[in-house]
């Protein structure tokens, strides 16, 4: 990350690494908060709040990274420091009304779908700037930026134009007026291409096989 970094012109501690921990037992999570690893992230709500419940004593920073449904808004708006896959209005809603009622502020990403996928979630970029006029509204959750998941690539050059277009929209919001509290986090990249996701502009990368191995 580091090298990626200095690669770009960026500074590396403006760059934080989300240890995607799904499947990997409490005791990885623990191997890797020894090694000084303080942000973690599950992919299922029922995943995360077990391990939220087995590492009380630590303090750690737990990160949603799957597809939240709205029936379960209830559960994870309280329990996650930050949800990164917000994709509707109706999903915002539910997370602040439910950190509202326990005092709770989470953060949340908007999840923009940049590929079309049938098997991908996400809000299409033509549907964002809705999504930020709901976000001004909310009392506790707070829209802190965007979250984007580029199709598998053969290559990590493949996901670039992916990173890059996130990075476009971004700019081309801020432009539009979008608060720029909105529109501050970048999370994008994983294992196989998270370098060039930091050269391309991100401030979070989720990364789980280079850490934990393989599932």
């Amino acid at each position: 990350m580091a090298a990626a970094a200095g690669a770009a012109g960026r500074d590396p501690s403006a760059i934080r690494l989300v240890a995607v921990s799904k499947t990997f037992p409490i005791e990885a999570v623990r191997e890797a908060y020894a090694a000084g690893q303080r942000e973690f992230g599950e992919n299922r709500v029922q995943d995360g709040l077990q391990k939220i419940g087995e590492t009380t004593d630590l303090t750690i920073r737990w990160h949603l990274l799957g597809h939240l449904q709205t029936n379960k808004a209830r559960k994870a708006g309280p329990a996650f420091a930050m949800v990164q896959s917000v994709d509707s209005v109706e999903l915002i809603q539910k997370l602040d009304a439910a950190a509202a009622e326990t005092g709770r502020a989470p953060e949340l990403l908007i999840q923009v779908d940049l590929a079309g996928e049938a098997t991908k979630f996400g809000a299409p970029p033509a549907e964002v700037p809705r999504l930020f006029e709901i976000a001004g509204a909310c009392r506790a959750a707070s829209v802190v930026g965007l979250m984007t998941l580029p199709p598998v690539p053969d290559t990590p050059e493949d996901a670039r134009p992916f990173f890059r277009r996130l990075r476009e929209l971004r700019d081309e919001w801020l432009a539009a007026g979008v608060p720029e509290s909105m529109l501050r986090e970048l999370s994008m990249g994983m294992s196989g291409d998270f370098e060039v996701a930091i050269e391309e502009g991100a401030t979070i990368v989720r990364v789980g096989t280079a850490i934990f191995g393989s599932r």
